[in-house]
């Protein structure tokens, strides 16, 4: 099964990067509140670029100057299964040390094209 990663990053705000391997890349999105286990709960989930697949197991400090500069550390991670992958929504099952659980990702298009909502079902 394809994996996952939760990164809680120290940049300039702390957030969370919230990664999922799919066709060769990690997709990532950055949750400034974090992901939310309890259902019920929708948290602003900003789409980033795609990342190299090593970077899912990445720990340490982002030197300042550089983009994303600060303390990164693994929050939570696993493998997924992909119930629907869609323009626009995404349903999948999280199996982590944390996150344990269907999820759901939809395009807040409201908001901007960028921004989307994630939620447990």
């Amino acid at each position: 099964m394809p994996g996952f990663v939760v990164q809680k990053h120290h940049a300039s705000t702390l957030h969370y990067d919230f990664r999922l391997e799919k066709d060769g890349v990690l997709k990532s999105w950055a949750v400034p509140k974090g992901i939310a286990p309890a259902k019920g709960v929708k948290r602003l989930a900003v789409e980033v670029e795609d990342h190299d697949l090593e970077y899912a197991g990445f720990e340490g400090e982002i030197p300042e100057g550089q983009y994303g500069a600060g303390k990164v550390e693994i929050w939570d991670c696993g493998v997924y299964e992909e119930e629907q992958w869609q323009p626009g929504k995404i349903v999948f099952a999280l199996h982590g040390k944390r996150l344990n659980g269907r999820f759901c990702l939809i395009r807040f298009a409201k908001a901007g094209e960028k921004n989307w909502l994630l939620f447990a079902l």
